[in-house]
């Protein structure tokens, strides 16, 4: 050492800047990684708690928002551009250490945040949350992945089309490679079909308002916030981006709520369904966490009808008491196994099954859900479904109507179970769902319907309606 370097002061020590929205998108990331949470249970107490202690404006809330789904959106193909730039398996990198790149891996390449603030604020936080030592790795990753954007990079990572196209939609879609085969059997057709799909799930979905009958309306929801008309539902409005619905006061009382147009369509079309002789007694056999049973409900105190509600968990079923409270009908809940039921067979006019499901329909507002299934959990729900529409068809009336939904395209759990159920059962018929759709497009063949975010802005829900013959 020279001998001016040993006169040399050492530097001084400088203390991390803790940056609030960095370090709450990295506690939400851990919180999905390490307890199995869900990014749309965790980060609203995150942002509220943030909110409260002063650290937030609503601009810092957009951008933790947009840092944590964006991020778990585009997992799997950071997960590719990361890897090539490390010299050893993903395995083999703590996990704190990878959602700190990948939430670098995000700013870099799918915002608009400038490169040296988007590294230079990523190794910041790492210093924070890993130590210097760790902070030097993260910074010589990141720099790396700053060589390219995200074009070149999927260029780069991706496996060529022609060659393993499923391979090659999984890295560019960031969908693991059994679901891009899933949603393609299912979607049928040819590549542009599924690329649309696949990046419809990519797509930050819009927060869309349900006005109860006869206890609110569209108009009153409007004129309490920036909306646009639903496109399918009569009782559907879709917020203006950064609408916070729980400032609503017809959300704050329950008149009206949060529902994706998909599942208030499901809801409908049960409700409208042709029947021969009384309609009287609706069921929801599966109505947790509440938001198709509360539409049902107020649809069915419109026609002197009663609804019961039924839920097997019993905190599921006091979100349901939640959701009905207010009601000006009769209404019922209960905690109950639809798949050993307490009421007499023939006992209902129209009974719905939103059966427990992969949530493959869904990836838009759960995108780490992607990453969490595994083939085999098909095979786990595969004998509910069975079970639940197997005592569907038993509670209805002979001439009644059975509605059986599920929040998944996957062929699995949507038409082989309906005809596997029919061959074994009988005494049922499938009636054709599309016409108790009006005005909605691409509804394929029936007689029963596939909605699919990319066609109609809506979560990918299936609804097939069964008429109770004998």
């Amino acid at each position: 050492m020279s001998e001016q370097a040993r006169r040399r002061p050492p530097k001084p020590y400088r203390k991390p800047k803790k940056d609030p929205v960095r370090m709450l998108a990295f506690e939400a990331l851990r919180a999905v990684d390490e307890r199995d949470a869900y990014a749309n249970l965790v980060l609203p107490p995150l942002l509220r708690k943030a909110r409260e202690a002063g650290d937030f404006d609503g601009r810092d809330a957009a951008l933790a928002t947009e840092l944590v789904y964006g991020t778990l959106r585009r997992q799997g193909t950071y997960d590719a551009i990361i890897a090539a730039c490390v010299d050893r398996p993903l395995r083999e990198v703590d996990p704190p250490v990878l959602d700190v790149l990948a939430l670098g891996a995000h700013q870099l390449l799918g915002t608009r945040i400038p490169t040296h603030a988007a590294v230079s604020a990523s190794v910041e936080l790492a210093r924070v949350v890993l130590g210097d030592g760790r902070a030097k790795f993260v910074n010589a990753v990141l720099r790396k992945i700053s060589r390219h954007d995200l074009d070149a990079w999927v260029e780069l990572v991706a496996p060529p089309y022609d060659e393993d196209p499923e391979d090659h939609l999984a890295v560019v879609h960031s969908h693991p490679r059994w679901v891009v085969s899933a949603l393609w059997d299912s979607l049928g057709g040819g590549r542009a079909g599924i690329e649309d799909l696949l990046e419809a799930d990519n797509e930050r979905p819009e927060v869309t308002l349900v006005a109860r009958p006869g206890r609110s309306t569209t108009e009153e929801l409007a004129a309490a916030t920036e909306t646009l008309p639903g496109r399918w539902s009569p009782y559907a409005l879709r917020m203006a981006e950064g609408g916070e619905p729980g400032a609503i006061e017809a959300v704050k009382e329950g008149r009206a709520g949060v529902q994706d147009e998909g599942s208030q369509l499901v809801a409908l079309a049960l409700a409208n369904a042709p029947l021969e002789g009384p309609d009287a007694r609706w069921l929801d056999g599966c109505a947790g966490p509440g938001g198709k049973a509360a539409l049902l409900a107020a649809l069915a105190s419109e026609r002197g009808a009663a609804l019961l509600a039924s839920e097997k968990q019993p905190h599921r079923a006091r979100l349901v008491e939640r959701a009905l409270a207010g009601n000006p009908g009769p209404y019922q809940v209960i905690a109950a196994d639809g798949t050993r039921p307490p009421w007499r067979p023939g006992s209902f006019d129209r009974v719905l099954v939103d059966v427990p499901c992969s949530g493959l329909g869904a990836l838009r507002r759960r995108p780490e859900a992607r990453w969490r299934r595994r083939p085999e959990d098909l095979d786990g729900f595969a004998p509910l479904q069975r079970g639940l529409l197997t005592e569907a068809l038993r509670a209805v009336r002979v001439g009644g109507v059975v509605g059986y939904a599920t929040c998944s395209p996957h062929l699995a759990e949507t038409r082989v179970v309906v005809d596997d159920v029919l061959k074994r059962t009988g005494g049922a018929e499938l009636i054709d769902a599309r016409p108790l759709l009006p005005g909605v497009p691409a509804l394929g063949e029936g007689p029963d319907v596939q909605l699919w975010p990319h066609l109609h802005g809506t979560d990918a829900m299936y609804l097939a309606l069964l008429r109770r013959t004998a």
